[in-house]
């Protein structure tokens, strides 16, 4: 099944009233980590890709401010909930993070958790939020991989025809998302579930990304 923004819009719909209780936990330790990585400052100005149920917000440390974008109204609304969180300035946005929805090169980071295999367009997403990172900035990947040397077996193709039912595919494969693009790789470790899950540290470099 092709994932489209319809679809997002109506599993994520389902996914807002259990998604803490259920799968939030289990992505806990990799959220934790990959903010934990960043070594966030007070006065950083944070860009939260696919913001979800707003999972990630309690963990960002007291003074950054953040802007969390999200699809979903149905998700947004749980992560509203979770607001106000002391000593962080934080502003929700609905719209396609396909799209750059914000102003370029205004965020010292950019947080890409659980969004680059779930979005329609995971090339288009990485590469329109990095344009709103400052040349030098860092951004944080927590995500699912299928590792880039691996080869994408039938098994594999007829699984992802269930997975995107829910949401999520599971043949991308990080490489094929930075091709070209005029980031650097500062650090790629094993998370969750053997290592299938990835904490990747990225540098944008100076210049236009191709």
């Amino acid at each position: 099944m092709k994932m489209t923004n319809h679809w997002n819009r109506f599993i994520y719909r389902l996914w807002a009233p259990i998604y803490d209780a259920t799968v939030g936990h289990f992505f806990l330790p990799g959220r934790r980590r990959a903010i934990e990585t960043l070594r966030l400052q007070p006065g950083e100005r944070v860009l939260l890709v696919g913001v979800g149920t707003g999972a990630d917000l309690p963990l960002l440390p007291q003074g950054v401010q953040a802007v969390g974008v999200d699809l979903s109204a149905d998700m947004l609304s749980k992560a509203n909930q979770k607001l106000p969180l002391p000593n962080r300035n934080v502003i929700l946005i609905q719209g396609d993070a396909q799209q750059l929805l914000v102003q370029e090169s205004a965020f010292d980071v950019v947080i890409f958790n659980l969004i680059l295999s779930v979005i329609p367009d995971g090339i288009a997403c990485l590469r329109e939020n990095l344009r709103a990172l400052k040349p030098d900035g860092s951004a944080i990947v927590f995500d699912k991989f299928l590792p880039d040397g691996d080869r994408l077996t039938l098994a594999r193709r007829l699984l992802n025809l269930g997975s995107t039912l829910f949401g999520t595919d599971i043949t991308r494969r990080f490489g094929d998302l930075v091709s070209g693009a005029n980031i650097r790789v500062i650090h790629n470790e094993p998370s969750l579930l053997h290592g299938t899950y990835r904490v990747i540290l990225i540098s944008k470099m100076p210049g236009e990304l191709s």
